[in-house]
């Protein structure tokens, strides 16, 4: 039986109406190709699963300390910085320098740059990341770690994550210990990963209680605090409104606050609220704010001595890392009123 070919480069090519040089561009992240042919190339590689050959990753200069990139999908607010801070320490520790890059969807010029360096990996912290953009890092061999994935990520690429769904659970159950029957969950976008699996761990704390969480009751935006104030304000209409609110981050959980102060709630007497994240504003909050702790900078560390271990080749079934996450309680939920 006759071994598979291995796909090259000329294949990339003529798959994608292109010269092998071009493709090099591409792969190397040289900005002098056109949009729509890096698209092609790309989008080909991935079709084609290419992956360069072994060695072909520039090692940084002899006595030049290596460097990996930390990219981030925004630098605003206080998980960034927490991210930053656990890549930075577990790199100082290591003797590894770290680059920061900022993605700015849709435009994937974070992906060029990338390649363009000289780089031992890359951390993609909540980066939504495209099969086509994985399969060109990998065809480029440059080694990544996903940092909280925004999707679930494919068997070949290495992450680290939190339970999330194990923190939904524990929110829902401190929730129903308290008497809550009436509960409302203010979810993150529908399609992220995480927001999907703290949504299931609620709601299977709820369903073993014998209680049914509603379908209406499960309210989706996204992860700033002002439209999320307007999202919990229909959440939270009504006589028969939610007595408790789960809200899948501290963001959007001070949206909740808004929203409740708004239609005249009180936190925690007629509100209880319970956030996710455990960053410095939920305790600046009035009352402050119960919410699942995740290790974001424990994480970040974890992402990147993870990143280290990796070679150019990485392995068919690449590492998943989960950090526990837990409860804590403050001022922001009571007995059921």
């Amino acid at each position: 039986m006759e071994n598979a070919r291995r796909t090259t480069l000329a294949d990339v090519a003529r798959a994608a109406g292109t010269t092998v040089p071009t493709v090099s561009k591409v792969l190397g992240g040289r900005s002098d190709v056109s949009a729509g042919t890096r698209t092609r190339v790309m989008r080909v590689v991935a079709e084609l699963g290419y992956r360069g050959r072994a060695g072909r990753a520039v090692p940084p200069d002899a006595g030049r300390p290596p460097f990996v990139d930390l990219v981030l999908s925004g630098i605003e607010g206080t998980w960034a910085n927490r991210a930053l801070s656990g890549v930075e320490r577990a790199a100082a520790d290591a003797g590894v320098e770290v680059v920061v890059s900022v993605t700015r969807p849709p435009d994937d010029a974070w992906l060029t740059r990338l390649l363009a360096r000289r780089l031992r990996g890359a951390v993609l912290a909540l980066v939504d990341t495209t099969p086509d953009q994985l399969a060109t890092l990998a065809a480029a061999r440059m080694p990544v770690v996903l940092l909280d994935p925004v999707r679930q990520p494919p068997g070949t690429v290495p992450s680290v994550g939190a339970a999330n769904w194990a923190g939904g659970r524990a929110a829902a159950e401190h929730l129903l210990a308290l008497g809550h029957r009436r509960l409302g969950v203010l979810a993150g976008q529908r399609t992220h990963l995480y927001s999907q699996a703290r949504v299931d761990g609620f709601r299977s704390a709820v369903t073993q209680a014998g209680l049914d969480l509603a379908d209406d009751r499960v309210v989706h935006t996204d992860w700033r605090r002002a439209p999320s104030r307007a999202r919990a304000a229909e959440l939270l209409r009504g006589a028969d409104g939610p007595t408790a609110v789960f809200a899948c981050s501290d963001a959007i959980a001070l949206g909740v606050y808004d929203a409740a102060a708004e239609l005249g709630l009180r936190i925690p007497q007629d509100l209880s609220v319970v956030g996710f994240d455990d960053l410095p504003e939920a305790e600046w909050a009035t009352p402050a704010l119960t919410t699942v702790h995740q290790p974001i900078a424990e994480m970040g560390g974890a992402a990147l001595r993870m990143l280290l271990r990796l070679g150019t080749d990485q392995p068919p079934e690449a590492p998943r890392e989960e950090l526990a996450t837990r409860l804590v309680v403050r001022g922001s939920t009571a007995a059921a009123p």
